[in-house]
């Protein structure tokens, strides 16, 4: 296997029956690393892999349908003896969040237990086991992050949320798979229409599009036309379950 990705769910905003939100598994021969929790997809992960085989956890922001499942996960790693702590890479305050949910006078010193706690910023970099993954603040209204992981020459991207940006063409530069958010039906400033999703793809020579997240309302035939008239190159739309290897 060289870099591959799974889509563990892609729905925006809430989750469907048979679609968890936003959650991708991005792996190779030697690491795991789970991109976004949204609410469904932790349940997602133990189809395709035990949790204890992760390396990490990578969250773009903190909007509920891209983290809510952490507490899924806070929830394991409290109840399962002898687990080591999993590494979470997230927005600034994320580990906080977190334990303000929990009914407990130590909730941050049980957050800090179970997870190995790591705030993202700006061009912030992290080798994790044998992919380099490299982050950066795109436009949504909150600290948000797009990523990019490289592995043996190929690049895969993912948006998180955001509006079109320099940050979104810069993560997405020559990858072999750009993968991006779709939330919105007309231009705006925190989501990408399917056209501005294709012409990020094209102003950043991506190589393999894949369209996730759609917005409410969003028809699919509709939404990959419209990226495929600028995009330059394959267009796909995410699906929970697919799974695509670059090789």
């Amino acid at each position: 296997m060289g870099l591959s990705l799974t889509v563990l769910g892609c729905a925006a905003t809430f989750p469907r029956p048979g679609n968890p939100c936003s959650g991708y598994l991005v792996r190779t021969d030697q690491t795991a690393v789970w991109v976004d929790c949204g609410p469904g997809t932790f349940a997602a992960l133990q189809e395709h892999r035990e949790p204890t085989d992760l390396d990490a956890l990578w969250v773009s922001h903190l909007h509920p349908d891209h983290c809510a499942d952490l507490l899924s996960v806070f929830n394991w790693l409290a109840n399962t003896p002898d687990l080591a702590r999993l590494p979470v890479y997230g927005p600034p305050g994320w580990a906080g969040r977190v334990a303000a949910m929990l009914p407990a006078a130590n909730a941050s010193h049980l957050v800090h237990q179970a997870f190995d706690v790591n705030e993202l910023h700006d061009h912030h970099s992290v080798q994790i086991g044998d992919v380099e993954m490299q982050s950066r603040a795109v436009e949504h209204g909150v600290p948000s992050f797009g990523l990019r992981v490289e592995h043996n020459g190929k690049a895969l991207a993912y948006s998180g949320d955001t509006g079109p940006c320099p940050a979104l063409i810069q993560v997405a530069r020559d990858a072999d798979l750009l993968i991006c958010e779709t939330g919105a039906i007309e231009p705006q400033r925190a989501h990408c229409t399917p056209s501005e999703a294709g012409r990020a793809a094209a102003n950043a020579r991506s190589r393999r599009l894949m369209l996730t997240h759609l917005a409410h309302g969003l028809n699919e035939t509709r939404a990959k036309a419209d990226a495929v008239q600028v995009a330059g190159c394959p267009v796909e739309i995410a699906q929970p379950g697919m799974h695509v290897e670059l090789i």
